[in-house]
């Protein structure tokens, strides 16, 4: 029995170590990193100086401060690491970055291997049509022709759609959004599916963007939000209670306006995104629980 409770005693001492490794290799170096991502606009991308900014890069200034003061450093240098999606899961889990601040989802897959915050976005799968056209919802997509990028998760979407939905879709497949797009402003698709924030990208980008509209209910639905090292609750917490103090203090709401709702910074184009309704409800209660 000794021996056990040895055992069970000398486990918790290394949890609580292991769980205190991050801030503490960042109170040591007097650094902090952050992974980003290099193009995910208007989240977290470099500017035309290779800057990296973006709502979440936004928020994670902010989560920083607190860090500071919480480890009270006169001075916390900022690192910058650029991830993608094939290593930015890595990067977290090797040490290499102590938090990613890009467009990750928080799913039940990756919760085995990684920690999240409160949600800042929720990503969801709709459709960029003319505004013109008598389309308003999935429903409406029968005997039309919807184009949709190669592979792409919103393809695997539109195609489990398709068995309950409607039918006689004709699915025309491209190699990029951009291509996808090129096709239905040629009246080649008579609609694209893609992710939410993408279609506005493009949308914004148009010559005439009020000659387009997203419609239709998102499907797909993923919460974006830091990524963060698996088992390290103090610094869990601490990104939790400021992004949980941004959303009471009306903060991230104002973000959010200037990110999705105005002229980018050095591109110029509004993506004109409104809130989704699940985010600004989930800002009343902010909580880290997820449904996916």
């Amino acid at each position: 029995m000794f021996k056990l409770l040895s055992f069970v005693l000398v486990l918790l001492i290394a949890t609580e170590a292991n769980a205190a490794d991050t801030l503490a290799r960042i109170k040591e170096r007097k650094t902090i990193v952050i992974a980003h991502r290099e193009a995910s606009v208007p989240i977290s991308y470099l500017s035309e100086d290779s800057k990296p900014i973006g709502y979440a890069m936004d928020i994670c200034a902010n989560v920083i401060e607190r860090i500071k003061r919480e480890l009270k450093l006169p001075q916390l240098a900022i690192s910058y690491l650029l991830v993608n999606p094939s290593n930015r899961l890595l990067a977290i889990q090797e040490g290499k970055a102590d938090m990613e601040c890009g467009t990750t989802a928080n799913t039940a897959e990756r919760r085995k291997q990684m920690a999240f915050s409160i949600p800042y976005f929720f990503s969801a799968t709709r459709l960029l049509v003319n505004a013109n056209a008598n389309i308003k919802n999935w429903i409406d997509l029968s005997q039309k022709r919807v184009v949709v990028v190669r592979g792409s998760t919103a393809s695997s979407l539109l195609r489990q759609q398709t068995q309950f939905t409607f039918s006689e879709l004709k699915i025309i497949e491209t190699s990029t959004s951009r291509a996808a797009f090129e096709s239905l402003k040629a009246g080649q698709a008579d609609a694209m599916v893609g992710e939410e924030v993408v279609l506005a990208g493009l949308r914004a980008s148009a010559e005439a963007a009020s000659q387009w509209k997203i419609i239709g209910d998102g499907i797909g639905i993923e919460a974006q939000t830091i990524m963060l090292a698996k088992d390290d609750p103090v610094l869990k917490s601490l990104i939790d209670k400021e992004i949980a103090r941004m959303m009471n203090e009306g903060e991230l709401n104002k973000l959010y306006e200037k990110w999705f709702m105005q002229p980018l910074p050095t591109r110029g184009v509004n993506y004109a995104l409104p809130m989704s309704f699940l985010l600004r409800d989930s800002m009343r209660f902010p909580s880290d629980k997820v449904f996916n």
